[in-house]
Protein backbone atom coordinates (compact mmCIF):
# COMPACT_ATOMS: atom_id res chain seq x y z
CA UNK A 1 0.00 0.00 0.00
CA UNK A 2 1.32 3.42 -1.01
CA UNK A 3 1.30 6.19 1.58
CA UNK A 4 1.28 9.83 0.48
CA UNK A 5 1.93 12.91 2.58
CA UNK A 6 -1.04 15.22 2.90
CA UNK A 7 -0.15 18.91 2.71
CA UNK A 8 -1.97 22.21 2.93
CA UNK A 9 -1.79 24.80 0.10
CA UNK A 10 1.24 26.33 1.84
CA UNK A 11 3.16 23.08 1.45
CA UNK A 12 3.20 22.16 5.15
CA UNK A 13 2.61 18.55 6.13
CA UNK A 14 -0.73 17.94 7.84
CA UNK A 15 -0.77 14.13 7.86
CA UNK A 16 -0.62 11.07 5.63
CA UNK A 17 -3.13 9.04 3.62
CA UNK A 18 -3.02 5.49 2.28
CA UNK A 19 -3.86 5.26 -1.41
CA UNK A 20 -6.31 2.57 -2.44
CA UNK A 21 -4.14 -0.30 -3.76
CA UNK A 22 -6.84 -1.30 -6.27
CA UNK A 23 -6.51 2.12 -7.90
CA UNK A 24 -2.93 3.26 -7.27
CA UNK A 25 -0.97 0.02 -6.86
CA UNK A 26 -1.65 -2.29 -9.80
CA UNK A 27 0.62 -3.37 -12.64
CA UNK A 28 0.01 -0.88 -15.46
CA UNK A 29 -1.48 -2.48 -18.56
CA UNK A 30 0.18 -0.60 -21.41
CA UNK A 31 -1.89 -2.24 -24.15
CA UNK A 32 -5.19 -1.31 -22.53
CA UNK A 33 -4.04 2.25 -21.87
CA UNK A 34 -3.02 2.59 -25.52
CA UNK A 35 -6.37 1.31 -26.78
CA UNK A 36 -8.44 3.50 -24.46
CA UNK A 37 -6.40 6.63 -25.19
CA UNK A 38 -6.63 5.96 -28.93
CA UNK A 39 -10.40 5.63 -28.66
CA UNK A 40 -10.64 8.82 -26.61
CA UNK A 41 -8.62 10.82 -29.12
CA UNK A 42 -10.61 9.34 -32.00
CA UNK A 43 -13.86 10.46 -30.37
CA UNK A 44 -12.57 14.04 -30.41
CA UNK A 45 -12.38 14.07 -34.21
CA UNK A 46 -15.28 15.93 -35.79
CA UNK A 47 -15.33 13.82 -38.93
CA UNK A 48 -16.70 16.63 -41.10
CA UNK A 49 -14.16 16.38 -43.93
CA UNK A 50 -15.83 15.88 -47.29
CA UNK A 51 -14.83 15.72 -50.96
CA UNK A 52 -17.03 15.71 -54.05
CA UNK A 53 -17.38 12.65 -56.21
CA UNK A 54 -17.77 12.75 -60.00
CA UNK A 55 -21.54 12.91 -59.60
CA UNK A 56 -21.35 16.02 -57.39
CA UNK A 57 -19.03 18.31 -59.35
CA UNK A 58 -20.33 20.69 -62.00
CA UNK A 59 -20.03 20.26 -65.74
CA UNK A 60 -19.17 17.23 -67.81
CA UNK A 61 -22.66 16.62 -69.13
CA UNK A 62 -21.50 15.71 -72.60
CA UNK A 63 -18.67 13.70 -74.08
CA UNK A 64 -15.69 16.07 -74.49
CA UNK A 65 -14.85 14.72 -77.98
CA UNK A 66 -15.81 11.85 -80.23
CA UNK A 67 -14.64 8.36 -79.43
CA UNK A 68 -12.31 7.82 -82.42
CA UNK A 69 -10.37 9.83 -84.92
CA UNK A 70 -8.99 12.68 -82.81
CA UNK A 71 -5.76 10.98 -81.73
CA UNK A 72 -6.55 11.65 -78.11
CA UNK A 73 -7.46 9.31 -75.30
CA UNK A 74 -11.05 8.15 -74.91
CA UNK A 75 -13.08 10.16 -72.39
CA UNK A 76 -16.75 10.17 -71.54
CA UNK A 77 -16.90 13.08 -69.10
CA UNK A 78 -14.76 15.90 -67.78
CA UNK A 79 -15.98 15.04 -64.29
CA UNK A 80 -13.75 11.98 -64.14
CA UNK A 81 -11.07 12.01 -61.39
CA UNK A 82 -8.20 12.28 -63.87
CA UNK A 83 -9.50 15.61 -65.13
CA UNK A 84 -8.64 18.90 -63.48
CA UNK A 85 -11.71 20.03 -61.58
CA UNK A 86 -13.18 16.55 -61.69
CA UNK A 87 -14.45 14.48 -58.79
CA UNK A 88 -12.24 12.83 -56.20
CA UNK A 89 -11.96 9.06 -56.25
CA UNK A 90 -12.27 7.37 -52.84
CA UNK A 91 -12.02 10.70 -51.03
CA UNK A 92 -13.05 11.25 -47.39
CA UNK A 93 -16.70 11.70 -46.49
CA UNK A 94 -18.35 12.73 -43.20
CA UNK A 95 -18.15 9.88 -40.70
CA UNK A 96 -17.96 9.15 -37.00
CA UNK A 97 -14.63 8.03 -35.55
CA UNK A 98 -16.08 6.92 -32.23
CA UNK A 99 -15.02 3.53 -30.92
CA UNK A 100 -16.89 1.33 -28.49
CA UNK A 101 -14.75 0.73 -25.41
CA UNK A 102 -15.86 -1.66 -22.63
CA UNK A 103 -16.30 -0.10 -19.21
CA UNK A 104 -13.85 -2.54 -17.66
CA UNK A 105 -11.14 -1.40 -20.08
CA UNK A 106 -11.79 2.26 -19.29
CA UNK A 107 -11.50 1.58 -15.55
CA UNK A 108 -8.38 -0.54 -15.99
CA UNK A 109 -6.72 2.13 -18.13
CA UNK A 110 -7.43 4.82 -15.52
CA UNK A 111 -6.14 2.67 -12.68
CA UNK A 112 -3.04 1.79 -14.69
CA UNK A 113 -2.33 5.46 -15.38
CA UNK A 114 -2.83 6.45 -11.73
CA UNK A 115 -0.64 3.57 -10.58
CA UNK A 116 2.09 4.71 -12.94
CA UNK A 117 1.95 8.26 -11.54
CA UNK A 118 1.91 6.97 -7.95
CA UNK A 119 5.02 4.86 -8.54
CA UNK A 120 6.81 7.91 -9.88
CA UNK A 121 5.68 9.89 -6.79
CA UNK A 122 3.72 12.27 -9.00
CA UNK A 123 0.52 12.15 -6.95
CA UNK A 124 -0.03 15.14 -4.63
CA UNK A 125 -2.77 15.24 -1.99
CA UNK A 126 -4.01 18.50 -0.44
CA UNK A 127 -6.17 18.49 2.69
CA UNK A 128 -8.42 21.21 1.26
CA UNK A 129 -8.05 24.45 -0.63
CA UNK A 130 -8.31 27.72 1.27
CA UNK A 131 -9.28 30.34 -1.29
CA UNK A 132 -11.39 33.07 0.28
CA UNK A 133 -11.80 34.62 -3.15
CA UNK A 134 -10.65 33.66 -6.66
CA UNK A 135 -7.06 34.72 -7.18
CA UNK A 136 -4.64 33.31 -9.74
CA UNK A 137 -1.62 34.60 -7.82
CA UNK A 138 -2.58 32.45 -4.81
CA UNK A 139 -3.10 29.42 -7.04
CA UNK A 140 0.35 29.86 -8.57
CA UNK A 141 1.90 30.20 -5.11
CA UNK A 142 0.15 27.01 -3.96
CA UNK A 143 1.51 25.01 -6.88
CA UNK A 144 4.99 26.30 -6.15
CA UNK A 145 4.69 25.37 -2.47
CA UNK A 146 3.47 21.88 -3.40
CA UNK A 147 6.33 21.51 -5.92
CA UNK A 148 3.87 20.71 -8.68
CA UNK A 149 5.97 21.53 -11.74
CA UNK A 150 5.19 21.01 -15.40
CA UNK A 151 1.74 20.05 -16.63
CA UNK A 152 -0.63 19.71 -13.69
CA UNK A 153 -3.91 17.81 -13.60
CA UNK A 154 -6.01 19.18 -10.76
CA UNK A 155 -9.11 17.28 -9.61
CA UNK A 156 -11.65 19.50 -7.84
CA UNK A 157 -15.33 19.36 -6.99
CA UNK A 158 -17.65 21.36 -9.22
CA UNK A 159 -19.03 23.39 -6.33
CA UNK A 160 -15.56 24.75 -5.47
CA UNK A 161 -15.96 27.80 -7.65
CA UNK A 162 -13.06 29.68 -6.04
CA UNK A 163 -10.70 26.83 -6.93
CA UNK A 164 -11.85 26.64 -10.54
CA UNK A 165 -11.65 30.40 -11.04
CA UNK A 166 -8.22 30.59 -9.40
CA UNK A 167 -6.57 27.87 -11.52
CA UNK A 168 -8.39 28.21 -14.83
CA UNK A 169 -6.12 30.95 -16.19
CA UNK A 170 -2.92 28.96 -15.68
CA UNK A 171 -1.92 27.51 -19.08
CA UNK A 172 -0.24 24.38 -17.66
CA UNK A 173 -3.08 23.44 -15.31
CA UNK A 174 -5.98 21.28 -16.46
CA UNK A 175 -9.03 21.15 -14.18
CA UNK A 176 -11.40 18.19 -14.06
CA UNK A 177 -14.10 17.00 -11.70
CA UNK A 178 -13.84 13.49 -10.15
CA UNK A 179 -16.34 12.12 -12.65
CA UNK A 180 -14.28 13.45 -15.58
CA UNK A 181 -11.00 11.85 -14.52
CA UNK A 182 -9.62 9.76 -17.39
CA UNK A 183 -6.49 7.92 -18.45
CA UNK A 184 -5.46 10.36 -21.19
CA UNK A 185 -5.42 13.44 -18.93
CA UNK A 186 -3.45 11.50 -16.30
CA UNK A 187 -0.87 10.27 -18.80
CA UNK A 188 -0.24 13.67 -20.42
CA UNK A 189 0.20 15.37 -17.04
CA UNK A 190 3.39 15.47 -15.02
CA UNK A 191 1.63 15.81 -11.65
CA UNK A 192 -1.86 14.85 -10.49
CA UNK A 193 -3.25 16.89 -7.58
CA UNK A 194 -6.14 15.61 -5.45
CA UNK A 195 -7.84 16.71 -2.28
CA UNK A 196 -8.92 14.27 0.40
CA UNK A 197 -12.49 14.55 -0.92
CA UNK A 198 -11.59 13.88 -4.57
CA UNK A 199 -9.04 11.11 -3.96
CA UNK A 200 -10.44 8.14 -5.92
CA UNK A 201 -11.20 4.73 -4.48
CA UNK A 202 -12.18 1.52 -6.25
CA UNK A 203 -15.90 1.94 -5.50
CA UNK A 204 -15.99 5.63 -6.41
CA UNK A 205 -14.16 5.10 -9.70
CA UNK A 206 -16.67 2.41 -10.75
CA UNK A 207 -19.60 4.70 -9.96
CA UNK A 208 -18.05 7.57 -11.92
CA UNK A 209 -17.42 5.27 -14.88
CA UNK A 210 -21.04 4.08 -14.85
CA UNK A 211 -22.30 7.67 -14.78
CA UNK A 212 -19.98 8.64 -17.64
CA UNK A 213 -21.19 5.67 -19.71
CA UNK A 214 -24.82 6.60 -19.07
CA UNK A 215 -24.12 10.16 -20.22
CA UNK A 216 -22.36 8.85 -23.33
CA UNK A 217 -25.23 6.52 -24.17
CA UNK A 218 -27.68 9.37 -23.77
CA UNK A 219 -25.59 11.55 -26.08
CA UNK A 220 -25.41 8.78 -28.70
CA UNK A 221 -29.19 8.28 -28.55
CA UNK A 222 -29.81 12.01 -28.97
CA UNK A 223 -27.48 12.05 -31.96
CA UNK A 224 -29.32 9.12 -33.54
CA UNK A 225 -32.67 10.80 -32.97
CA UNK A 226 -31.43 13.98 -34.60
CA UNK A 227 -30.14 12.02 -37.62
CA UNK A 228 -33.49 10.27 -38.01
CA UNK A 229 -35.35 13.59 -37.88
CA UNK A 230 -33.05 15.11 -40.49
Amino acid sequence: MTTVTVRNPSGKKTGTVDLDPEVFDIEPNVAVMHQVVTAQLAARRRGTQSTKTRSEVKGGGGKPWRQKGTGRARHGSTRNPQWRGGGVALGPKPRSYRQRTPKKMVRLALRSALSDRARDEKVVVVDHWRFESPRTKDALAALKALKADGRVLLVAERDESEVWKSFRNLPKVHLVSPGELNAYDVLVSDVVVFTLETLPTAVASEQDADEADMDEEGTDQERMDQEEES
